[in-house]
């Protein structure tokens, strides 16, 4: 039972969806690319969506060469804190006025429930630019008493520091949550003063388009923010490697990750890298398995299972691990797949076929292994995009299931005895972006969250998420923190003046 496209509801999603094609935003206007147009389509249906400008090299030294004028315009570098701030709340109605129709086009670019864009992500993506206005009039140095000995007669030395804006910043984003993604990047970027050549992900590259017009809709001036389109070993390297381009802050694969540090040592641009994970949520005797079942079921199953912090290996105790696990089997039966439009669809697509198949691989290989699939395990009947909620256990700690990041619905679940049980095996991995602990226990809660390794745990939820909760990975998750006060450091320099007067 393969689906169908259901219709659009906003005129606005139905208008910007129309030919011609989507060109690049380079300098304040749209521009024709250098290497012409690649379409991206519904991972539901495979239906074309749009033709999207492809990027070349070329065109991403124009889009450097625009940032690195404005940065220093004086519409711009002169424009006060309090006008950034107000730019930035403008950005952010200008979103919400247009939150039904950017959620309907995320929907048909990425696959995920309108449900999942309309009431979190295009909401979390407007609340970056409001909570990033409130920074750019609190941007300050320090004064400082220096002690140094020697001072000219009659004189005294004194000193302060400046915070100055780092530059120019390649932001480079993902596929599972375009416009949220870029939001985490543009609002911070901005309110330091920066400029940004913004890249979505090939895949989704649509909702950030969309967003490039709300800038200039906002008054955002020329330049400081521009939109390259196109694949990443086009454009994303090129960005890498620019000598023009300051930092770099990326959202993606450990993989890419690795490549963007040989790229990035031309001129030692900094890096801000929020990279994979496989992220343990640990549910112990006393959970409320109210909270806890629905809980980790969301962990997992939320987008898909594309989702960086995605609750991958639930560790249970054994005195109640098979009340858990029956649970948790039934409520993955019960999602509904189904066209992200539809709105009794619990879940989408994944982003594309061939990553359907490579989930499926996961399961293939534990199952040959040993390890038993209690519901799910393959492709589903709605399409070869779509991937049945899957549980698995009996995985031992050397299959790729429990050592690799699957980005997709597939849940490994383990019993343990004691605490320090599930401590080791929760720790039992190279990444450390996030965890769960279920317990009402207030003494386990917070000795769990001291020593479980990760940038973020969650205590009887996870996948939490608001602008103020840093954000960052320990391990091979990633170098640097997103979010919060930290968030605005990233775009930052410090530079200290030292006067004898």
């Amino acid at each position: 039972m393969t689906v169908s496209t259901p219709p659009l509801a906003t005129d606005a999603a139905r208008a910007f969806l129309a030919p011609p094609p989507k060109k690049l935003w380079i300098g304040g206007d749209w521009v024709t690319p250098q290497g012409g147009y690649f379409t991206t389509s519904d991972p539901a249906t495979g239906t074309p969506l749009a033709e999207v400008a492809r990027a070349t090299k070329a065109d991403a030294d124009a889009a450097v060469g625009a940032a690195r004028a404005a940065l220093s315009r004086p519409d711009w570098a002169g424009m006060t804190p309090a006008a950034r701030g107000a730019l930035l709340w403008r950005i952010a109605d200008l979103i919400e006025q247009s939150a039904d129709a950017l959620a309907e086009v995320e929907t048909l670019d990425q696959g995920k429930t309108l449900r999942t864009g309309r009431m979190g992500e295009i909401p979390g993506a407007i609340a970056q630019f409001r909570y990033y206005a409130g920074f750019a009039t609190k941007i300050m140095g320090q004064t400082i008493t220096p002690s140094i000995t020697y001072q000219p007669a009659g004189k005294r030395v004194t000193a302060f520091t400046l915070r100055e804006p780092v530059g120019v910043v390649a932001a480079i984003v993902p596929w599972n949550s375009p416009l949220l993604m870029a939001a985490m990047k543009l609002a911070p970027a901005l309110a330091a003063g920066c400029t940004v050549v913004l890249k979505p992900a090939e895949e989704t590259p649509l909702t950030v388009l969309m967003l490039a017009d709300i800038l200039q809709r906002a008054g955002l001036p020329a330049g400081v923010v521009n939109v390259l389109t196109g694949f990443g070993h086009d454009v994303g390297a090129a960005l890498a490697e620019h000598a023009d381009v300051a930092k770099v802050s990326f959202t993606g694969s450990t993989e890419t990750g690795r490549l963007l540090l040989g790229a990035a040592r031309g001129n030692l641009k900094k890096l801000t890298l929020e990279l994979g994970g496989k992220s343990p949520a640990v549910v112990m005797a006393d959970a409320d398995l109210s909270l806890a079942v629905p809980g980790v079921a969301r962990g997992i199953f939320g987008n898909c299972g594309q989702v960086c912090v995605a609750g991958s290996r639930v560790y249970v105790h054994r005195s109640i691990y098979d009340r858990f696990t029956d649970a948790l089997v039934a409520q993955a039966q019960n999602l509904r797949l189904g066209h992200g439009l539809d709105p009794a669809s619990d879940l989408g697509p994944l982003i594309h076929a061939r990553h359907a198949a490579h989930v499926a691989g996961f399961v293939t290989d534990a199952r040959a292994s040993g390890a038993q699939v209690l519901t799910g395990g393959g492709v589903a009947p709605q399409g070869d995009a779509f991937f049945h909620p899957t549980v698995v256990s009996d995985v031992r700690p050397d299959m790729r299931l429990m050592r690799e990041e699957v980005f997709g619905p597939v849940l490994a679940i383990t019993p343990f005895d004691t605490v320090e049980d599930a401590l080791s095996m929760a720790n039992d991995t190279q990444y450390g972006l996030a965890a769960s602990v279920w317990t009402e226990n207030l003494s386990a809660a917070h000795r769990m969250a001291a020593d479980i390794r990760a940038g973020t745990v969650w205590v009887n939820c996870h996948s939490y998420f608001s602008p103020e909760l840093p954000k960052g990975g320990h391990g091979i998750s990633g170098w640097g923190t997103e979010n919060g006060p930290q968030g605005l450091e990233n775009y930052l320099e410090t530079k200290t003046v030292c006067m004898t007067i």
